[in-house]
């Protein structure tokens, strides 16, 4: 259980923050000034939590006050200036209300996770490379033992406390931004701050400004000077997501700052040095790109120092149902839905999806299936993932070797009929030719009208492993016609 100390001035109602806090088991002390809570003392608490403006002071002067426990700010504002100051206070978050439940969980959970990182740093997980079960062990945070992660694992902790810079590679929604923190984290940049910014989230415009900061009258609206999230990361970790996406101006003011330690806000002839490590990701393959122009190559080579190449969650083996089960658990404890599972159908399901959206998709589909399932149980019904991805995958990984024209030992129908008419294929125990090879789509266009006039919709989507409505589409977009109506076996159209 952790003790919370909460000095509230208003930004935020009382009952807004209890939720988050129950499902944390955190108790918690309320006070209304600096004054009070400094007579109450902080030793006994794992965190502080305040507003950013308070009656008789800032939010953000307790982190130089008291070093006995991380600092959360709350504030109305979304002025970024004062985010970026009090990120470089040292502040471990800064949360805006408005926000919704979930907005104040996941900030309060990644401040107690940081904590408990910076706690093991003097294990010898860390610094001790030789002792490979210590390296391979989950990142606090972090879930799963795959071998796929294991390597993971070892490559943040051999990284992390060093300078180099490092570049996460990685499909969307497998977790660069946590791989990101865990680095910074496990670092002897810890205490300093972590900033993250998503390069395709800012205007083309607006990202030099905000990365490098601007003097007054630089441009149009800058009508005062203004530091930049480089700046505001001194002494921390400068976190570029999706790197692959800045401009080109952009990337060649970055190739200075990694060469040479400096930076020079825009609309100022004076350079100064920052001490920042880069940490960057992307899920686009930057070395193709600085074929093509898209990328500089210097840059490229500058960044890619250290690579961490994430796993897709379908590659990740047990690590899905733990996973799985890990947000259900949350879920669960959010809507207070205790004893909440997934029933056997679900699990075989969540198994064979190949979830293209990875970690944020399975958190995704798990939250509505807690929302919307009818009673304690989640069925398949209850996690409506798509149905064609669903299909598709079963069919590509079921019914065929990839792309080698080879067909699976496909059983014999009910009436067995041993016989050949013209090109058509009756014995289903008949050796193929596979000399030839097909491609899916060829291989369910010759399977489907070699055995149309002996098999109805639902044998053959049977022997195929796909739904009827999966059939029928496919029929569709292939335009391949229905077998005459005369057919005895035939059923009734979809």
């Amino acid at each position: 259980m952790s003790n919370v100390l909460i000095i509230e001035g208003g930004a935020v109602s009382e009952s807004s923050l209890a939720p988050a806090f129950a499902q944390l088991d955190c108790t918690t002390t309320y006070v209304a000034s600096i004054a009070q809570a400094k007579r109450l003392g902080f030793n006994g608490f794992q965190l502080l939590i305040c507003d950013l403006v308070l009656e008789d002071g800032l939010g953000v002067e307790l982190v130089s006050q008291q070093h006995s426990c991380p600092v959360m700010i709350l504030s109305k504002t979304k002025d970024s200036a004062s985010i970026i100051d009090a990120m470089r206070a040292g502040v471990a978050d800064f949360v805006i209300s408005p926000f919704i439940d979930t907005d104040f969980s996941t900030a309060l959970e990644r401040v107690f996770q940081k904590s408990a990182a910076r706690k093991s740093l003097a294990t010898p997980a860390v610094s001790n490379t030789n002792d490979n079960t210590a390296q391979n062990e989950p990142l606090s945070g972090m879930i799963g033992s795959s071998e796929a992660m294991q390597t993971v694992y070892s490559r943040v902790r051999k990284a992390a406390p060093t300078r180099s810079t490092i570049l996460i590679r990685g499909e969307t929604g497998t977790g660069k931004e946590l791989i990101a923190r865990a680095i910074h984290d496990a670092s002897d940049r810890a205490e300093n701050p972590f900033i993250a910014v998503n390069c395709a989230a800012i205007p083309d415009t607006l990202i030099e400004s905000e990365l490098f900061g601007h003097e007054k009258g630089a441009f149009t609206g800058a009508a005062s000077k203004r530091a930049g999230l480089i700046e505001a990361a001194e002494g921390g970790t400068l976190f570029l997501d999706e790197i692959g996406e800045l401009p080109s101006e952009a990337q060649a003011r970055l190739l200075r700052f990694i060469q040479e330690s400096e930076i020079r806000r825009i609309g100022s002839n004076e350079a100064h040095r920052v001490d920042v490590r880069l940490v960057a990701a992307t899920h686009r393959d930057l070395k193709k790109l600085t074929t093509t122009g898209g990328f500089r190559p210097d840059l490229y080579y500058r960044i890619n120092v250290v690579r961490i190449d994430l796993p897709s969650l379908k590659l990740r083996g047990n690590d899905l149902l733990e996973i799985a089960e890990f947000l259900l658990d949350k879920a669960a404890t959010r809507h207070e839905k205790a004893g909440l599972h997934l029933s056997p159908e679900a699990i075989q399901i969540i198994n064979n999806y190949p979830w293209p959206g990875n970690v944020r998709e399975l958190e995704n589909v798990i939250e509505r299936a807690a929302i919307m399932c009818e009673g304690l149980e989640i069925n398949g019904e209850a996690l409506e993932i798509d149905s064609d991805i669903y299909e598709n995958h079963r069919f590509n990984a079921d019914i065929l070797t990839p792309f080698t024209g080879n067909y699976l030992d496909l059983q014999q129908p009910t009436h067995s009929n041993s016989h050949s008419s013209g090109n058509v294929i009756t014995n289903l125990d008949a050796t193929p030719d596979t000399s030839e090879e097909l491609s899916l789509e060829d291989y369910f266009q010759r399977f489907v009208l070699e055995n149309q006039e002996h098999m109805n919709e639902t044998e053959l989507a049977k022997k195929l492993g796909i739904s009827r409505k999966c059939l029928w589409e496919r029929r569709q977009r292939l335009e391949i016609p229905r077998a005459k109506s005369g057919n005895k076996s035939s059923d009734t159209a979809l």
